[in-house]
């Protein structure tokens, strides 16, 4: 039948052909606080690789951010990475919180991720951070972070066990999560400064994935004359290392530059 004698009512089967899909390179998934303003925002920048697909989740969290609210979230963690689907084969994924990691434990984000997702390598924005500190060579660090000062306090003590040494601790003493999404880059870039400038620290790293940290890397770098990254900035970076892309895009910041580095090796 030509298609001058087809009737209004037909439906017409069409041949078609599929290909691999999206993420010729990588499939990473991410797992999103349901208050953060900011990850994804920043991530369509950082992950933006040619043959690198992004796919996220949220989970569901409280606006005021403490110590019980950050743990309630473990229970959930398999059910919003079920969200991402296996039959997508992800190379990596990532559960978006410094603080959530830091209370709930590192290792406990995994296995909560990795009960939907067995064989697919997991990351978190501490995690993320640790490998970066060591990508970059730094053992003296400044820490930044917007919590409250016992949950400060936490990611503080978490990275001196990890064999860091964090000279200066700066923090915005704020616990509302939606506040923190609205804390000026300005503002950030001037606390960066402020506290990275001291003589007692080689680079700076600037906790929570809602603050908007990754648009300030390159000037903050340029101002102290030293590295500068954020929970967004070095879990983008550990995603795509664990994902095999090995990219160094000139305009990210020093940590671009850097490839993977083993925990064992030790700091020169």
């Amino acid at each position: 039948m030509s298609t001058g004698e087809l009737r209004y009512d037909q439906i017409i089967e069409l041949a078609h052909k599929t290909d691999s899909g999206l993420g010729e390179r990588a499939n990473i998934g991410i797992i999103v606080l349901s208050s953060d303003q900011t990850l994804e925002y920043e991530f369509r920048t950082l992950l933006n690789f040619e043959g690198v697909t992004l796919y996220h989740s949220r989970i569901p969290n409280e606006m005021e951010i403490t110590k019980s609210s950050l743990a309630k979230m473990e229970a959930d963690l398999p059910v919003a990475a079920s969200l991402l689907p296996e039959s997508f084969n992800f190379s990596a994924i990532g559960y978006g919180c410094t603080s959530g990691a830091t209370i709930i434990g590192e290792d406990r984000v995994e296995k909560a991720i990795q009960s939907v997702h067995s064989e697919t390598q997991t990351t978190n924005p501490l995690t993320a951070c640790k490998a970066a500190l060591r990508a970059l060579g730094l053992k003296r660090v400044v820490l930044l972070t917007p919590y409250h000062p016992a949950i400060t306090k936490e990611m503080r003590d978490n990275l001196l066990e990890s064999g860091f040494e964090i000279r200066v601790t700066g923090s915005f003493f704020e616990t509302d999560d939606f506040v923190v999404g609205r804390i000026s880059s300005e503002s950030i870039l001037k606390s960066i400064e402020k506290i990275g400038a001291s003589t007692e620290c080689d680079g700076v790293f600037v906790s929570c994935t809602n603050l908007r940290v990754a648009s300030v890397i390159e000037e903050a770098e340029a101002r102290l004359g030293k590295p500068v990254t954020s929970s967004n900035h070095a879990l983008a970076w550990h995603l795509l290392r664990l994902s095999g892309i090995k990219d160094s895009p000139e305009n990210f910041g020093s940590l671009f530059q850097k490839q993977l580095r083993s925990p064992l090796q030790t700091f020169p």
